[in-house]
């Protein structure tokens, strides 16, 4: 049997906030929110115990998902420096098509979004980029041309 689709993407993040608002300025819809806890979450995670909101964000067309998780209990640890290099182990990033990449990046910024990079056209096909936002998370967007 093959796998039937993939439902989401998990980060973890300390100011859930300030995630949720640059997803949303992306262009993502925030689905829902809970708080998740008790013995059946923990052992399921692995983890003695736990305590976690949990904000799922969801692309417009319906399809990919982010789910966004604060732990509170236990505190979230530290992996990958925030400013992690594009060939360290592991994922680097989550890409969006977007009809307008100079747009997006402007609206981005004002959550304290970077570049990483610059701007790059790929043959006639595409306008790509990374973008670091808040909590070092990078996402690449690419605008088709054409």
């Amino acid at each position: 049997m093959t796998i039937r689709r993939m439902d989401n993407v998990g980060i973890v993040v300390d100011d859930l906030e300030a995630v949720i608002a640059f997803f949303v300025e992306l262009g993502m819809e925030l689905e829902g929110r809970a708080l998740i806890e008790g013995r059946w979450a923990a052992r399921l995670v692995g983890l003695d115990d736990q305590r976690v909101d949990v904000a799922m964000m969801r692309c417009p067309d319906g399809h990919g998902r982010i789910e966004l998780a604060k732990y509170h209990m236990p505190k979230a640890i530290s992996g990958v420096p925030v400013d992690a290099a594009a060939n360290t182990l592991g994922i680097r990033r989550i890409m969006f098509a977007v009809d307008d990449i100079d747009d997006v990046i402007a609206r981005l910024r004002t959550h304290g979004a970077e570049l990483v990079g610059e701007v790059v056209q790929y043959k006639d096909v595409y306008r790509l980029c990374y973008i670091r936002g808040p909590e070092g998370i990078v996402v690449a967007l690419a605008e088709e041309l054409g």
